[in-house]
């Protein structure tokens, strides 16, 4: 029976999450499956991705063919580089010590970009957030002084009609005066 890795989709649309499996080749994508090796969610930032690292690498050893998509996720996580290394160590090549070192030394390395990315994204997010509040200060404040601005010619003109009413008025009191 011919074995392989691949994606069963699940969730809903536009959010979708899949499930990592070893199926039959002929198997239907979400249908039967043999085991269940993890879980691949992408809508988080970066991807979620959660498998059985040793059941994984024990179905590549034995065989198991991947699709493009699962062979993507499984060499992000390091298990066909470790794959690799092991058929170092059966050509001779290298031992087991120097697999486990140099695997940890990639796996070292890997999280250490992992954590530099989310680092930086939630730097990032923290810069804009500050700069949307900066804009809406500065959109506050050229509100607030066009308001000003048409505010105060009014009071103006009102101090000066009222100015003028008065003068009137004293004009109008100084003639009936003079009249009487």
């Amino acid at each position: 029976m011919a074995t392989r890795i691949r994606l069963q989709r699940h969730g809903k649309k536009s959010k979708a999450f899949f499930h990592l499996v070893v199926a039959d080749s002929r198997a239907k994508r979400d249908g039967k499956f043999i085991e269940k090796l993890g879980v691949y969610n992408p809508n988080t930032n970066p991807a979620t991705i959660d498998i059985n690292f040793d059941s994984a690498l024990n179905w590549l050893r034995t065989g198991a063919e991947t699709t493009e998509t699962a062979r993507a996720i499984l060499s992000y996580k390091g298990v066909l580089y470790k794959n690799h290394l092991l058929n170092g160590v059966k050509k001779g090549a290298l031992t087991e010590a120097d697999v486990e070192t140099k695997f940890a030394a990639w796996l070292a390395e890997k999280d250490n970009k992992i954590n530099a990315k989310k680092d930086n994204l939630t730097k990032s997010a923290a810069q804009l957030k500050a700069d949307a509040l900066k804009a809406e200060e500065a959109a506050k404040e050229a509100k607030a002084k066009a308001i000003e601005a048409k505010n105060t010619p009014a009071v103006e003109e009102v101090a000066e009609e009222i100015t003028a009413t008065e003068e009137n008025n004293e004009e109008a009191s100084t003639e009936e005066t003079s009249a009487e």
